[in-house]
């Protein structure tokens, strides 16, 4: 047992140095901080809420460019494994397959991490230069932003264990956009009174995560809305319920998956 949990952080640790020598990764580092920095350009030039522009506009960048991570870079890990033929050396080691995945989540989920609180800490410190008061609602915003990515991340992770990159990466969008529109859809069946409607949406939100309860932070931070820790907890929680979910599936399919050498 000692043994494998070695060889799954070795495997993490492995993806994290491969990953942080991305030339893509940097590049989305480089231009998503720079995007945040012109952000207070653009806010000089709006008439009033300088702050609000500069903290909307910066936290939409942030996830932005983490969405790109995570599609581009994540949606190509266990593909270039396969067709580089590592992945035969590394399955012939005492390691399951369900420890092979797990490590290479983790890994990137510490990429990501490190990522995010760079961009965190220049959006930070261009917000209290502005004269915004960080609040608890700001660090929930960036938290749940990249709770949301990690569970994308899994959903890509599940995806490519069956499908090529490419579709991965569409199918990944996909669920990205409609976790954030199902509660529309529902209030659209309300209003239309469509039965079919109405079962749609139930229907997504049962099969899709709740993207929309993790941008609460995000959508009231700076207004007189007042956000109980009961809503933060409960949306943390099914948020990881849902992201250990699609590991397990995803865990589950790529050990089904032949392997002609392995």
């Amino acid at each position: 047992m000692h043994l494998i949990v070695n060889a799954m952080f070795n495997i993490a640790l492995n993806t994290f140095r491969e990953l942080v020598r991305s030339r893509l990764l940097a590049l989305i580092l480089f231009f998503s901080v720079l995007t945040i920095l012109f952000s207070v350009v653009l806010a000089s030039l709006s008439l009033g809420q300088v702050e609000r522009i500069v903290l909307d506009f910066g936290l939409a960048m942030i996830e932005i460019s983490g969405l790109v991570a995570v599609v581009f870079v994540g949606g190509q890990m266990l593909a270039r494994e396969i067709e580089g033929r590592t992945i035969y050396l590394i399955l012939s080691k005492p390691i399951s397959r369900y420890h092979f995945v797990l490590g290479k989540f983790f890994g990137f989920a510490l990429v990501l991490a490190v990522i995010y609180f760079a961009e965190t800490l220049v959006l930070s410190g261009l917000l209290v230069y502005e004269g915004f008061s960080l609040g608890k609602l700001f660090f929930f915003a960036a938290l749940f932003s990249y709770l949301k990515l990690l569970v994308t991340f899994a959903v890509v992770l599940f995806f490519t264990t069956f499908a090529a990159p490419m579709l991965s990466i569409l199918f990944s969008l996909g669920v990205f956009v409609a976790s954030h529109s199902a509660n529309a859809v529902a209030d659209m069946a309300e209003k239309t009174a469509s039965a079919g409607l109405l079962w749609f949406s139930k229907g997504l939100s049962v099969i899709l995560p709740n993207f929309e309860a993790l941008s609460y932070p995000k959508n009231v931070i700076a207004t007189t809305v007042v956000l109980p820790d009961s809503v933060l907890v409960v949306s943390m929680i099914h948020a990881l319920l849902y992201l250990a979910l699609v590991l397990v599936f995803a865990m589950a399919v790529f050990s089904l998956k032949n392997f002609e050498n392995a």
